[in-house]
């Protein structure tokens, strides 16, 4: 198993990882051991995750979501599954819907 991850961060960025071990992933955040990037904006809180059966597929989700600006990470947060895909073109539109019907095509 493994995990896509969306960290809020002190100034209010996000962080998009991902990883095996969720709990511990955050603790290493939370401690200044997580990223660079996360280390100079403590303390950050656990917003959105999901689990994905192979390790790829998180990893693949990870770099999807990276690319997306803040609007469509917000809309995956809230939920607001429709205007996530509203927000989506080609095939990132292709890989969300993908992944709502739980392939591993993701």
């Amino acid at each position: 198993m493994a995990w896509t991850y969306i960290l809020e961060c002190a100034d209010g960025s996000y962080y998009v990882g991902s990883t095996r071990d969720l709990a511990q992933r955050l603790t290493q955040h939370q401690a200044g051991f997580g990223s660079t990037y996360t280390r100079a904006r403590l303390p950050v809180r656990l917003v959105w995750c999901a689990e994905f059966d192979r390790v790829e597929a998180a990893f693949a989700f990870e770099k999807q979501v990276q690319n997306w600006g803040r609007k469509k990470r917000r809309a995956l947060i809230e939920g607001r599954l429709d205007d996530l895909r509203r927000f989506a073109r080609g095939s990132d539109r292709d890989a969300w819907d993908a992944r709502q019907r739980g392939s591993e095509d993701t």
